[in-house]
């Protein structure tokens, strides 16, 4: 009698095992929540050592449209491509460095002179505070103002005692930025070379997509990240083209008013205004703040001309430049913004609009189809039991 060869129930399919990774997944699911800081923590000390990494891909992926635009519009003439992206790249980050450079030519001066000016006015403006009607007025009982005097004319000597007694926290926070800005040009440079190697990154990535993936769920996962790269190139762009636009005429404002320091605020104006929403207010405080410690005057007439400029920028600028091309609500950019705001600090607020819109598209055009589909094919069988004639066993 010959033996039948016994049958073995793959590993997978035992009855234990689907128990066994669900109840796994409930304990790692708790111990997550119950030790949420120390995970957070963790995972915030772990992307710091590839913080210099992470800014590289990031600023390579900044960087990547104006080389482009080299590359198809003004090197179309070279004809090897690994040549013309080379040239590209190259232009696109000196062109880039050159514009920082002249930044900081123009604004460190008038920076230095702002702070300098602002010390050497603060004690008459203490002084003149005190003798204002606001201090013969109700406020002037709510606020000691010749303490405020006082404190004006010592600011300086608190200034030397602080630095003295708190030598060790300033050298440890002067290290710190120090390395800090070796990690930013470590990033720069290793943004170059990411640059400078994308088409064969891209195509040892696709390659791999391939490789583990089925057809069709490579296609729509490319369709997915083509959109994704659509909507954060058009953002990345128009949001720099409408920050510098703002700069702009926020410089040729203040030139024809006579205002001083005019670099630096409008350069100020002009960064903060990448923030969406609440960008413009920063902006406007830290330029009517500077302006104050020359004239009060130029501080209200600067902040006057910061709203009609925002007004201007909402209105008109930015529906021309962005169009309907992230089609996201008032309300959830504002949402994004406060979330992300208080999630990463200033990279979650930039990155709030793009991430929001691609969240959005996704909930539209994929969730939601999913789930009708679920729906549909789920009241189909229904419908189908519901349809079939029941069978009697005497029949």
């Amino acid at each position: 009698m010959t033996q039948r060869p016994s049958k073995r129930t793959p590993f997978l399919q035992t009855t234990w095992y689907p128990y066994a990774m669900a109840g796994f997944i409930v304990v790692a699911i708790f111990v997550l929540l119950t030790h949420l800081p120390a995970v957070w923590f963790a995972i915030t000390r772990l992307l710091g050592f590839f913080s210099p990494v992470i800014y590289g891909c990031v600023i390579a992926y900044i960087v990547n449209p104006l080389a482009m635009l080299f590359d198809r519009k003004f090197l179309r003439g070279i004809k090897k491509d690994s040549t013309r992206w080379l040239c590209s790249s190259v232009l696109a980050f000196v062109l880039l460095v050159g514009f920082v450079l002249l930044a900081l030519m123009h604004i460190v001066p008038q920076l230095i002179d702002s702070i300098t000016s602002f010390f050497a006015a603060l004690d008459s403006f203490a002084a003149s505070l005190a003798q204002s009607p606001v201090a013969s007025s109700g406020l002037g009982s709510i606020i000691d103002l010749t303490s405020l005097t006082s404190s004006g004319e010592s600011l300086m000597q608190n200034l030397g005692s602080f630095a003295q007694e708190n030598f060790d926290s300033i050298l440890g926070a002067g290290i710190t930025a120090g390395k800090s800005l070796v990690g930013i040009g470590i990033a720069i440079i290793l943004s170059f070379y990411l640059l400078v190697e994308k088409h064969k990154l891209k195509a040892g990535v696709l390659r791999l997509m391939r490789a583990c993936m089925s057809p069709e769920f490579y296609d729509s996962v490319m369709v997915f990240l083509r959109r994704s790269d659509v909507i954060c190139n058009r953002y990345i762009v128009f949001n720099l083209l409408d920050s510098l636009i703002i700069g702009i005429i926020c410089a040729v404002v203040m030139t024809i008013a006579g205002m001083p320091y005019v670099g630096l605020v409008s350069f100020a104006v002009g960064v903060t205004n990448l923030i969406p929403t609440f960008g413009p207010v920063i902006g406007g405080v830290i330029g009517a703040f500077i302006l104050f410690t020359v004239s009060p005057v130029y501080a209200l007439c600067f902040l006057v001309f910061v709203i009609l400029l925002q007004f201007f920028d909402g209105y008109i600028l930015k529906p021309r430049l962005f169009g309907s091309s992230l089609g996201v609500s008032g309300l959830w950019i504002l949402i994004a913004v406060i979330v992300g705001g208080s999630m990463f600090g200033i990279a979650g607020m930039l990155l709030a609009i793009p991430v929001m819109a691609i969240i959005d598209f996704s909930y539209h055009d994929y969730f939601l189809p999913w789930l009708e589909r679920r729906r549909a094919i789920k009241d189909a069988a229904e419908g189908q039991e519901s349809a079939e004639p029941e069978t009697h066993p005497n029949a």
